[in-house]
C-alpha cells in the first residue's frame, strides 16, 4: 500500500505517512473521490442547461427591448425610452448569467483549475433562484465541497 499523497509505501496496519504525515482515512477518501469523479461530468452538462435556458429569457427580452417603443404611446415619453432601456438591461443581464454557466459547465467538463472556485460561488447565488436554481446550487455544493474534493479536483486539473 502506497500513500496517495507523497508515494512513499506504507507498512501493514498504519494510521498516517510516515513521510507526509497524511492521514490514511481510505473510507472517507475514496468516497469523496468517487462522488466528484462520478458526478463533475453531470454537474457540467447542468451548468450548461442552466446556462441554456436563461438564453432563451435574454433573446426575447433584447428583441422585445428593441421594438417596445413602437407599442407605447407617442405622448408618454418617459416610458419611450425607458420601458426599452429597462428590458434591454434585464436581458443583457440574463445573457452574461447564461453566458456564465454555460462558461462553469464547460470549465468544470475540462476540469479547468478556476472552474470549480466559480462554480462554488455561482452555486451559493443559484441557492436564492428557486426551484432550479436551488437545486443545482445545493448540486455543486455537495458535489464541490465534498471532504478533500479540493484536492481530487487539483489533481484531475492536473492531469
Amino acid at each position: 500500500m502506497f500513500c496517495d499523497q507523497c508515494g512513499t509505501e506504507l507498512p501493514a496496519g498504519s494510521n498516517h505517512c510516515q513521510n507526509c504525515g497524511k492521514a490514511l482515512g481510505w473510507p472517507t477518501s475514496r468516497l469523496a473521490q468517487s462522488r466528484l469523479e462520478s458526478h463533475l461530468h453531470i454537474l457540467g452538462i447542468l451548468w450548461i442547461v442552466i446556462g441554456a435556458l436563461w438564453l432563451i429569457p435574454a433573446v426575447i427580452l433584447i428583441v422585445l427591448g428593441g421594438v417596445v417603443h413602437l407599442a407605447i404611446p407617442v405622448g408618454d415619453e418617459i416610458a419611450r425610452h425607458l420601458g426599452p432601456a429597462v428590458l434591454l438591461l434585464i436581458g443583457w443581464f440574463c445573457l452574461m448569467v447564461g453566458g456564465a454557466g454555460i462558461c462553469v459547465g464547460w470549465g468544470l467538463m475540462q476540469h479547468q483549475t478556476w472552474a470549480r472556485i466559480t462554480a462554488i460561488i455561482l452555486g451559493v447565488i443559484a441557492l436564492l433562484h428557486p426551484p432550479l436554481g436551488t437545486a443545482l446550487g445545493v448540486y455543486t455544493l455537495w458535489v464541490l465541497l465534498a471532504d478533500e474534493g479540493g484536492l481530487e479536483y487539483r489533481r484531475m486539473a492536473h492531469v
